[in-house]
């Protein structure tokens, strides 16, 4: 059932079993998978089916660190989120980030790779996509050492607006399920000892204001708004905030950063191209490869799990290709509402279109030209930085919420990272004789900490990762929430979505969010 919450909602109540504030990919899972599990479930959507100028409004903070996209730019407030621009990538996490390294600080998961397998499975399936595989790569030649550089998947999800209401039937006709729209979370009340929730607020920008009482909790609005609401909910129990007792909640913000890691002068730049497509179909499926430091090698030389990708692109200082700018002013200027989203998955099949039939002759004659090389394009991961945080400005937005500072911030670790996926690369060329690398020279600057390109990428600053602000730990003394997703010390809340990862890899998150949210709907069924 869908409902609105209007203007005739003050001091409304709605009573159920288990609470979804988000109604975004991990949101609209978790509602799911729980259809079938005898339990109320009341799903709140801070938007409504459609993109609403106002409501994206309460989005908007301030950026106080290294330069970010405009925050409320990063997200969207509307059923389904931010995958109503998604560009469709899944990858899985590699074993090696779910563990502790000892040349990273804080990095370590309170779980394996082999706990998310079969959520891992299961979430190919809601995707309906196929398991990465070796089959997967049939064809793609291997020349490149194991030991130095290991080869990697992203796998293309070709449905737009998955989790879009219109693509959600299953949801609009469940008996135990409400979805109330235009319903914004402001914060949550707790018992006296701050032990369990007992309430959430919800208001709307029509004047609507209500609670909403249940046996369990679960956040699910994104890396940025999860901090927010939990930092607003103060009480003498959390005076910090609710998941705050060790001033952890908002920090080790973490991004996938893009950038220019070196030109590669080839010998036979056709040949490696082939090697490395930027995309390929392959049985029916789309598929990109990308490189990244093989395992023995990050721990030899202590690197993070960078990964990059191989492309043709325009040297750097030259003026960015007529239909690059098209597609990034439709990406990141005009409004994502139904017409700018429609022109956008236009421009973006007709992309797909052109580089799956013609990829390769349109990179040949690009490289025959003045003022393009063929570069590594990097999807680095970022290290965990307790400096690296979001925190509530004084501004409040139209509900009275604290907006939010974001201060994004580089670890040296991460450009050197950077530097040594390229010395990798750069070794590889030369035992295969297929040329070498020239670093871009940001690489081994001490005093540059990242460096944006906005010619390598049609997102050249990062994926829209939002990453690590509510830490998965053993302990509350490391971390915001446990191996589950529960709060520390809160019996019954919730966190779902990236913004449980203790380190976030190259990977984009989607497929590791999935997962995630089909093991916690795996335990809140069996929950008292």
């Amino acid at each position: 059932m869908i409902e609105d919450f209007g203007a005739d909602g003050e001091g409304a109540e709605f009573k159920c079993d288990i609470c979804i504030v988000g109604a975004g990919a991990a949101g609209v899972t978790l509602a799911r998978e729980l259809l079938s599990s005898g339990r109320q479930v009341l799903l709140l959507e801070s938007g409504g089916e459609k993109y609403e100028t106002a409501v994206q409004d309460m989005a908007a903070g301030h950026n106080i660190g290294f330069p970010y996209y405009d925050i409320d730019h990063s997200r969207l407030r509307l059923f389904g989120g931010t995958t109503a621009i998604w560009g469709g990538r899944t990858a899985e996490l590699d074993a090696i980030d779910f563990k502790r390294r000892a040349w990273i600080a804080h990095s370590g998961w309170p779980l394996h790779k082999g706990d998310l397998e079969p959520y891992y499975r299961r979430a190919h399936t809601l995707l309906d996509l196929p398991t990465f595989s070796e089959a997967a790569v049939q064809g793609f030649e291997k020349r490149f050492d194991e030991v130095v550089l290991q080869r990697s998947l992203l796998l293309f999800d070709e449905k737009f607006d998955r989790f879009a209401l219109n693509n959600c039937n299953d949801l609009k006709t469940a008996p135990d399920l409400t979805v109330l729209l235009h319903a914004t979370v402001t914060g949550f009340k707790t018992n006296e000892s701050g032990s369990v929730v007992k309430r959430a607020l919800i208001a709307n920008l029509k004047g609507g204001r209500g609670v909403v009482t249940a046996q369990q909790f679960v956040l699910a609005t994104g890396g940025l708004e999860v901090p927010r609401v939990l930092l607003a909910s103060k009480s003498p129990a959390h005076p910090n905030g609710i998941g705050n007792a060790h001033d952890l909640l908002g920090r080790f913000f973490m991004e996938h950063p893009r950038a220019r890691g070196a030109q590669i002068v080839a010998h036979d730049a056709s040949k490696l191209l082939e090697m490395m497509p930027a995309a390929r179909s392959y049985r029916g499926r789309r598929y990109s490869i990308l490189l990244r430091p093989s395992e023995q090698l990050q721990a030899r030389e202590g690197l993070l799990n960078t990964g990059f990708t191989i492309n043709v692109r325009k040297h750097a200082g030259e003026r960015q290709e007529l239909g690059k700018q098209i597609f990034n002013a439709l990406r990141h200027e005009i409004s994502p509402n139904d017409l700018g989203r429609g022109l956008w998955k236009t421009s973006r099949r007709i992309s797909d279109y052109l580089n799956n039939k013609l990829g390769k002759k349109i990179k040949s004659r690009k490289l025959a030209k003045e003022g393009f090389g063929l570069y590594a394009v990097l999807r680095a991961e970022q290290a965990p930085n307790p400096s690296s945080r979001v925190t509530l400005s004084e501004e409040k937005d139209a509900l009275g919420l604290p907006r939010l500072n974001l201060d994004w911030q580089f670890s040296d670790i991460d450009r050197e990272s950077a530097a040594g996926a390229m010395r990798a690369l750069d070794h590889e060329l030369k035992r295969l004789k297929f040329g070498y690398v020239e670093p871009a020279a940001w690489l081994e600057d001490k005093n540059t900490s990242w460096e944006i390109d906005p010619l390598i990428s049609k997102h050249p600053i990062g994926g829209y990762h939002h990453m690590g602000t509510a830490r998965m730990a053993e302990s509350d003394k490391d971390g915001v929430v446990d191996a589950d997703g529960r709060v520390h010390g809160v019996e019954n809340l919730f966190i779902a979505g990236s913004a449980v990862f203790p380190t976030v890899g190259w990977a984009n998150p989607t497929l590791t969010i999935l997962a995630l949210c089909l093991r916690l709907a795996d335990k809140l069924k069996t929950a008292d």
